[in-house]
């Protein structure tokens, strides 16, 4: 970013000085065109005055310029450069050659290659700083890491920034922390939140052996973690690295226009040399008027610098990359991470979407679905331990105050469910509060030992092993079947087991809405799942995949598979978010990650949605139909533009109206040109933000959700959170 920046000041210098250059020569011609009579407007008209002008010009901003366009023409691969070179030192020369040897009877023209290079550097800063900006809308991705690390040094701890971590180091994460560096885990034991990197909603306990990514959450417990990839070698790195590649990488239609350019500039250059031959040797018996106060030689020449001038394809080699690059900015800006133009062309068109169901039609976050107490049964002198637990508004109430003393997200669906049925707020007992990091944790609560978490864990509390695992059988035997193989945590209260509660992933609100949206649109849409099929289908029934499309019970080779077989007649997008979709992903035309998969997904994924947001697939969708359908316009304007100009520039015009042009004024022309490629580029900002009003706006959708507010029935029952929505 320095690197850019440092360019983009150094271009806005070399503008500056150019176009006040420019603006000596205007002001000259115009007080030469008012008949001024003061000597020093009469001097700045001077023909010596625009010579030293115009080779300021040329060995000043204008130098870089030349230099590349002359390297790639003894290269053999011309570009724009060479004929903004080509155009600007043949202008020089003849005018030159003109002041030299005043018998030539050729006129001076010294400040066609002032303004010509004017021109070019104002489209070549404004190309700059369209780059400079769709950069700086990524960086925010490096707020992720922290920017200090506690080094373990001869027993005791430094802060140190974690750019200067190396390889062995041992660092410590205290609870609350970032993780500063990829590393294994030394000693201690703690869950980490790696949703940035893998999309997996439930935390990962971590013990020693185990491996840590930076950016990553430690959630209850203190760590020790000797360093393996410190620094721009991390996972975030790599992420970094891939918003670096999206700045360069080219569009097949960039290339295809690059090419073009190349062919383009020696067909120019032809075409200037006939140019100069036809004038020079048909011009004076085809029109002898024109020749009467020059000679055929200076008129010959004027014209054929002024094809090169006007036919410097900038329009055409800024059709692309500046849209792609307002494209992908605009994408940036709006949560969407685009891995270069190519994505956008190829996005365009796509005509099937295949979704992961979990943390992609699902919202990745666990939610309470059912609480489940013994009730009344016969437990014999256990059932005293269970006095006022006797409801699960009563459990529930419980099991909150315990987890509001922690951040897991199980223990956040449980105070969420609480404050959902408006459970009130009670206190542990200060010093009671005990958490095992993976297994759970216990307090005392109104006087009563409460404890959640796993089953192992809640026997640990008492120790009565057989009474333990009968009850449990009985309230597995209680619930419905569908729960069977959802998660959930036990809950013991004094020396009995008070309860279970039942956790799901919630469907997104959106879901619906978007299968609807892209169905209508002609695109086929289909759902993968490890889940087994009737949990499949009950989800694809609510978002409205119909069951021929929906494949469950998959692993991740199959889902590989499965869109592979797909892209043979179809162009596929796959839309996943974590380890378990990166085949899938990495196999499909286009793979989206959800913004949940940054780096276990994003490494292999085309689009990151960083906002984490199914309809941002949407907007990803319409933003490149909107950049292709520029990149055409602005193509067919640059051919359209040479079509028109080339031949004016050369002359046709001259026998018919006596209308020619000039260098200077096809440098305007070319200017104006790249101008207006640029404008109808920066132009896509305001038909995106448009045509998202004319989706959203006016027209909200009503998306099918789980409702999370819970009610409590007269005897304290809870009922279902989703039996009223669906």
């Amino acid at each position: 970013m320095d690197e850019k920046r440092n360019r983009l000041k150094q271009s806005g210098r070399e503008l500056a000085v150019s176009w006040a250059l420019c603006a000596v020569c205007l002001i000259g011609h115009l007080a030469h065109f008012l008949g001024a009579k003061a000597s020093w407007l009469h001097a700045i008209h001077s023909t010596g005055f625009h010579l030293s002008l115009s080779l300021f010009t040329l060995l000043g901003p204008g130098r870089q310029l030349i230099i590349e366009g002359v390297k790639n023409l003894f290269k053999g691969a011309p570009n724009m450069n060479t004929l903004v070179g080509l155009g600007a030192l043949s202008s020089f020369a003849v005018s030159s050659l003109a002041v030299l040897i005043p018998k030539l009877g050729w006129k001076a023209f010294f400040e066609e290659p002032v303004m010509l290079i004017a021109f070019v550097l104002l489209g070549r800063n404004l190309e700059q700083r369209a780059k400079i900006k769709a950069t700086s809308d990524l960086t925010g991705l490096l707020s992720i890491l922290p920017s200090k690390a506690r080094l373990v040094v001869d027993g005791s701890i430094v802060e140190v920034p974690c750019n200067s971590l190396s390889v062995g180091d041992e660092i410590v994460v205290l609870p609350g922390d970032r993780v500063p560096a990829d590393g294994i885990v030394r000693a201690g034991r703690s869950t980490i939140d790696e949703s940035s990197f893998t999309g997996e909603p439930m935390p990962v306990t971590k013990e020693p052996g185990s491996q840590v990514a930076a950016g990553s959450i430690n959630l209850n417990g203190t760590l020790t973690v000797e360093v393996k990839r410190p620094g721009g070698e991390t996972a975030m790195g790599d992420i970094v690295r891939l918003v670096e590649e999206a700045q360069s990488r080219e569009a097949p239609v960039q290339r295809l226009a690059d090419k073009v350019s190349g062919h383009f500039t020696y067909g120019v250059m032809a075409l200037s040399a006939a140019t100069f031959m036809f004038w020079n040797f048909f011009g004076p018996r085809i029109l002898p008027a024109a020749f009467s106060q020059g000679s055929a030689v200076s008129l010959a020449l004027q014209l054929s610098c002024s094809v090169l001038v006007v036919a410097c394809p900038c329009a055409l080699g800024l059709a692309t990359p500046t849209a792609m690059l307002v494209g992908t900015s605009l994408g940036a800006t709006r949560g969407l991470l685009l891995r270069g133009g190519n994505i956008l062309e190829k996005f365009s068109m796509v005509n099937a979407v295949v979704f992961d169901k979990t943390g992609t039609l699902t919202i990745g976050r666990p939610v309470v679905t059912k609480v489940v107490t013994p009730g009344g049964m016969d437990q014999g002198n256990s059932r005293q331990n269970l006095d006022n637990v006797s409801s699960e508004y009563e459990l529930l109430k419980l099991a909150a105050a315990v987890e509001s003393n922690t951040i897991h997200p199980v223990g956040k669906a449980i105070v969420d469910a609480a404050q959902a049925a408006k459970c009130p707020n009670i206190k542990v007992v200060d010093g009671t509060f005990v958490e095992e990091p993976g297994s759970g944790a216990v307090a005392i609560v109104d006087d009563k030992k409460v404890s959640v978490g796993t089953l192992e864990w809640v026997q640990r509390r008492k120790g009565q092993s057989d009474y333990w695992h009968g009850v449990a059988e009985t309230l597995f035997q209680e619930v419905d079947q569908e729960l069977r193989n959802k998660s959930v945590v036990y809950v013991g209260v004094n020396d009995a087991l008070a309860g279970l509660i039942y956790f799901e992933d919630q469907i997104r609100e959106d879901a619906r809405h978007i299968v609807d949206s892209l169905q209508r649109q002609g695109i086929s849409v289909y759902m993968l799942s490890g889940d087994k099929r009737s949990t499949a289908e009950y989800v694809a029934s609510i978002v409205g995949i119909p069951r021929e499309k929906v494949l469950s019970e998959v692993k991740p080779d199959g889902k590989k598979k499965f869109v592979s077989e797909l892209q043979k007649n179809h162009i596929v997008a796959m839309v996943g978010d974590g380890i378990n979709d990166a085949a899938a992903l990495a196999s499909a035309h286009v793979g989206v990650a959800m913004g949940g998969g940054v780096g276990a997904a994003s490494e292999v994924s085309s689009i990151v949605l960083m906002g984490n947001r199914l309809s941002q697939v949407l907007d990803a969708l319409e933003l490149s139909r909107l950049t292709m359908k520029t990149v055409k316009q602005n193509l067919w304007w640059a051919f359209a533009y040479n079509i028109v100009g080339i031949p004016i520039a050369a002359g046709m015009l001259l026998p018919l109206t006596g209308t020619m042009l000039t260098p200077s004024i096809a440098g305007a022309l070319m200017g104006l040109s790249s101008i207006g490629v640029m404008t109808n580029s920066l132009l896509l900002r305001f038909k995106f933000s448009l045509k998202q009003q004319q989706n959203y706006g006016s027209s909200p959708h009503a998306p099918v959700y789980i409702n999370t507010d819970f009610e409590v029935d007269p005897k304290g029952k809870l009922k279902k959170p989703y039996s009223s929505a669906l």
